[in-house]
């Protein structure tokens, strides 16, 4: 989960202007993950429409969980939570996660009007407040952002984007160059793609700065079909296994 999260971050650099479209209550994935020849985990991404201090929000929220051996030997169990608002800005965040005994509880409340967030911190227990930058997005808003906002239509081979993105405390600048349009084979059939690279950071989970790349349907749902990534030790391939509530149809190529 937390490698299609990673993702969630590093892609959601393409935007132009909000307009909620691309998701809606309801809508429901299901991605299945594999390490090599393994499938090791699944995860989930759900939206719900709620409200948050009587302001009308989208309530979305990842859950990912290891299967089969690796989840005898190495449990992982992670939560991530999103309140958007209506300007396609997070105004709370949710990250809880335990990963083969490494845990992380932390919520962020934004405010946009000052650009500050409060971050509270439960096993450390500590309250900080932090600057960020304008129309920053948390890492899980910051995918519903780029499916209501990439323009298709305007998109350009070779093109970069940059994203402000608050991330464990630190504000972050990420950048993502567009590849161009593919037609990948899915359990679905043949679907019309988009092609990205994002660039991360080479630390020690992914084996260089071009280690991602990922594909979203050429609809106007632009939801993730496939992820690629290249380990500091392996490979990792995340797919869409399942799916519901689209907000619009899915389109297939027929043969």
């Amino acid at each position: 989960m937390k490698f299609i999260l990673s993702l969630v971050i590093a892609i959601s650099s393409v935007f132009c202007s909000y307009s909620q479209s691309a998701y809606e209550d309801g809508e429901w994935l299901s991605f299945k993950i594999k390490y090599g020849w393994f499938n090791t985990s699944k995860a989930t991404l759900e939206v719900r429409k709620t409200k948050l201090n009587n302001e009308d929000v989208h309530h979305i929220i990842g859950n990912g969980k290891s299967v089969g051996l690796l989840d005898v030997f190495f449990r992982v169990r992670d939560r991530y939570e999103t309140f958007v608002n209506q300007d396609g800005l997070p105004v709370k965040f949710i990250r809880d996660i335990n990963e083969g005994g490494y845990k992380k509880h932390k919520e962020l409340y934004f405010n946009h009007n000052s650009q500050r967030v409060k971050v509270v911190d439960y096993k450390h227990k500590t309250t900080e407040s932090f600057d960020f930058e304008l129309n920053t997005q948390d890492m899980l808003s910051a995918f519903y952002k780029l499916r209501n906002s990439i323009n298709i239509e305007t998109l350009r081979i070779g093109q970069e984007f940059n994203l402000n993105m608050f991330f464990d405390n630190e504000n972050y600048d990420f950048k993502t160059k567009f590849l161009g349009y593919e037609v990948l084979d899915t359990k679905f059939g043949k679907v019309a793609c988009l092609k990205f690279r994002p660039y991360v950071k080479a630390e020690r989970v992914f084996e260089a700065q071009e280690s991602l790349t990922f594909w979203i349907s050429a609809d106007q749902n632009k939801i993730p079909l496939k992820i690629e990534a290249e380990l500091a030790v392996g490979s990792l391939t995340a797919e869409l296994d399942e799916f519901k509530g689209l907000s619009h149809s899915f389109e297939v190529i027929m043969d």
